[in-house]
């Protein structure tokens, strides 16, 4: 809420995973994020986009690992832009018609998203 600027105060936010399998993995936390703040804005995200990374608790985006491989697999699936860290995209070669979008913040990935 305080570093997206997103007032939830007054929603209930249920996350629902699939099968009940148990998350561990923090490169969903961004994923989680643009997910709630696209449903409390009404918002879709594109569906050629694929979102992760883990969110601090000052609501940094961080780099994940195996940031490359991670997108690999997402090209497979069809998606063609991808929205992860500054420091995951470095590392990385882009192909080509695959757009990499690197953040810093939650708040970066809500004007990427939704402006």
């Amino acid at each position: 809420m305080k570093r997206g600027g997103i007032n939830l105060s007054n929603n209930g936010i249920f996350i629902n995973v699939a099968g009940g399998i148990r998350i561990d993995e923090p490169a969903v936390d961004l994923g989680i994020v643009a997910t709630i703040a696209s449903s409390f804005l009404n918002k879709p995200i594109q569906a050629n986009t694929v979102v992760f990374g883990e969110v601090g608790l000052s609501g940094e985006v961080r780099g994940v690992s195996r940031a490359e491989t991670r997108m690999k697999e997402a090209v497979k699936m069809g998606f063609s832009r991808a929205i992860l860290s500054k420091k995951s995209i470095k590392a990385m070669k882009t192909k080509p018609g695959t757009e990499l979008i690197g953040i810093s913040s939650i708040h970066d990935m809500l004007e990427v998203l939704f402006s």
